[in-house]
């Protein structure tokens, strides 16, 4: 049997600090239900002590989610300890995930403290961590960048306070998969007491080597990969789950590692994730993309349907992608639905089975044919559990053509009181109008930065896919919507950006601060 590599995922807190991909608590839960049922070891659920809202996410996750290690990070000092391992206390398993920086340039820049501090400094985190918990994984933030001799002096001295994990990050995505290579070597060599722990490693893409640099590290021993679905995060991003997961799977022949990954459900996590922070996930996406089974040359079609493997390395249903032709309409029932989302491999308790039915026969009604990109939508989307205030009730619009004419958008939208708020508004065309409507309702200014549509499926009843981002008060969202009418789709994509950004603390009413001399929820002074 071959040895096992831990798959540590960090698409609830490195990821989401990707500008727009905040998530509401409910949405951490599903994705967390979603990486266990994949079969990932350890979920890095949030950041305890970055806000009340992490705080809660970490809580619900340790709650609700068995089966992996649930872990929160913290960084090395007796504030944010004691408030994750406070988050983490009803985990079955938990691990406390400490940080400190040790390059030079984050030391005399970011922290202000010498070496001699910096050391003392992750001895005495790992230390007070060890006093909650057994599971201990210790971070050098920017190791790369990090003096090799000083590097294996604090790795040797935080096993001897107790880490049962080194990770070493590329923090700033710097390295080369020949050096990265090499730090791990010489950490193997020289590090006290490094056969003990696991060895772990942390990439980030602004090179584009996140997955090169981690499978790097496994190479040179390292047993732990940290990663994320979709390989969303910070800048670039993370090294991608699916990517790096399938690289070991492939080419066993070389690696000779496994995971504990089910990888028929890497499809369906990555779409479920990008409805979550509201996007899309690129056609050329390496594993999970559209294309990514694609073969549209004629040279690769004939070798295709002489032997798939000519052109294909991994088969499309080993990561969850469906050849089914099985359409369902609006006469298919409950079971016939339940057991398709089972075949598409996404996991949803009776309550959450009952609101898709609900929502499959609507679709149903107004299409002939539910197919299962369709299904997928309706599965990776579910509504309500955006965490805001705001509920879009009725919205209706025109458009125009010819000059002198306006296109127009009249919105009613509900608060969290259950009090309705109604505006109008006119545009550019009737998206426009709708959004600018559904601002004022608000009393949210936005600049829309991006909007991208896209057919689900086929057929002249396809259900339409729009993914906006928009600028809020200097911070980026996003929100995704899918309708069978595209300005719908569009408004509900809105709606999702409007309730992230009621949830930030950021966002307030200019007016009011300037009416009152205190910030004021952008929310309450709509409605007011």
């Amino acid at each position: 049997m071959n040895e096992r590599v831990v798959i540590f995922d960090t698409t609830l807190r490195d990821g989401e600090q990707s500008p727009g991909c905040s998530m509401s608590v409910a949405q951490k839960l599903r994705m967390a239900r979603t990486l266990a049922a994949m079969g990932v070891d350890v979920i890095e659920a949030g950041f305890a002590a970055a806000s009340p809202h992490d705080f809660d996410a970490v809580r619900e996750v340790a709650n609700t989610v068995d089966g992996p290690i649930i872990c929160s990070l913290a960084r090395c000092n007796d504030h944010d300890i004691p408030l994750a391992a406070r988050a983490l206390s009803s985990a079955r398993r938990r691990r406390l995930h400490v940080f400190i920086a040790t390059s030079p340039i984050h030391r005399e820049h970011k922290l202000g403290m010498s070496r001699t501090e910096v050391l003392e400094r992750a001895v005495a985190g790992v230390r007070m961590a060890r006093e909650f918990c057994r599971d201990v994984e210790f971070s050098a933030e920017d190791a790369i960048r990090t003096e090799p001799d000083f590097l294996v002096d604090v790795m040797s001295a935080v096993i001897e306070a107790g880490a049962t994990t080194i990770n070493v990050p590329d923090t700033v995505g710097y390295t080369t998969p020949e050096e990265m290579g090499r730090i791990i070597n010489h950490l193997k060599r020289h590090v006290r007491g490094i056969d003990k722990v696991v060895i772990s490693a942390h990439c980030h893409d602004d090179l584009g080597m996140a997955v090169a640099n981690s499978l790097a590290a496994v190479a040179a021993g390292a047993r732990q990969v940290e990663c994320t679905v979709n390989g969303i995060g910070e800048r670039a991003g993370n090294c991608a789950l699916e990517e790096v997961v399938m690289a070991l799977r492939t080419r066993a022949d070389l690696y000779g590692l496994d995971t504990g990954i089910d990888t028929r459900r890497l499809y369906p996590a990555s779409r479920q994730l990008a409805a979550i922070i509201g996007g899309f996930v690129p056609a050329n996406k390496a594993v999970v993309g559209d294309n990514a089974f694609a073969h549209e040359a004629g040279i690769h079609q004939h070798g295709m349907l002489a032997n798939r493997e000519t052109y294909e390395i991994m088969r499309p249903e080993d990561v969850g992608i469906s050849r089914s032709t099985l359409v369902l309409g609006k006469h298919s029932g409950r079971h016939a639905l339940a057991e398709r989302v089972r075949e598409l491999g996404f996991v949803l308790d009776d309550t959450e089975m009952e609101k898709l039915f609900v929502r499959f026969k609507d679709l149903a009604d107004r299409k002939r044919q539910v197919f299962d990109a369709d299904i997928e939508a309706l599965v990776a989307g579910q509504p309500g559990d955006q965490g805001g205030p705001w509920k879009l009730l009725s919205m209706h619009t025109t458009s125009s053509l010819g000059e002198g004419q306006l296109p127009s958008a009249a919105v009613a939208l509900e608060d969290a009181e259950g009090q309705i708020v109604r505006e109008a508004a006119t545009g550019d065309g009737p998206v426009d109008a709708a959004l600018k409507a559904m601002a004022r309702a608000t009393g949210i200014d936005f600049e829309l930065t991006s909007m991208r549509v896209r057919s689900v499926s086929e057929g002249e009843d396809a259900q339409g896919e729009a993914a906006l981002q928009a600028r809020i008060n200097g911070n980026q969202w996003s929100g995704r919507g899918v309708d069978t009418d595209i300005v719908a789709a569009c408004a509900q994509a809105f709606i999702e950006i409007l309730n992230r950004a009621s949830r930030s603390p950021d966002v307030v009413d200019s007016a009011a601060v300037a009416a009152t001399g205190s910030p004021q929820p952008a929310r309450a002074a709509a409605v007011n």
